[in-house]
């Protein structure tokens, strides 16, 4: 089970706070298929939110537990009856928490030579108000 440091843990924290609940574990509880949908998940997401149904928080903090040994994610938040995940794809490079995934990884466009320049804010010209005074 991978470590985070808090830093990491608040900014994935802040990322998954948008996202829905995508593996539900019933009263049944976590069987293999579960696990394995947690695994499919994780590999094609990185970060999840898991909704455990049950009264029971001793029962819900032994499935974090034994979700994040199973699968090998870090726990990021429990509270109350939903869980969030992560775990790091293998084929890409770490990103940076503070940037996200999605800025991490894209390029940067370059200028073509000759390319004109769009007017900026600051080289626009503003209309100016008249007073009426």
């Amino acid at each position: 089970m991978p470590e985070l440091t808090p830093a990491e843990r608040r900014a994935l924290r802040a990322q998954a706070h948008t996202l829905k609940p995508v593996v539900l574990i019933g009263d049944a509880g976590l069987s293999e298929a579960v696990l394995a949908e947690i695994d499919r998940q994780l590999a094609s997401h990185e970060l999840i939110k898991v909704r455990i149904a049950g009264e029971d928080r001793r029962r819900r903090a032994t499935f974090l537990e034994t979700i994040c040994k199973a699968v090998g994610a870090a726990p990021v938040l429990q509270i109350g009856r939903v869980i969030v995940l992560y775990r790091r794809k293998p084929d890409k490079t770490p990103a940076d928490p503070w940037l996200g995934p999605a800025t991490a990884s894209r390029p940067r466009r370059q200028k073509a030579q000759g390319e004109l320049r769009r007017p900026t804010a600051q080289t626009r010209a503003s209309p100016r108000r008249l007073s009426t005074k």
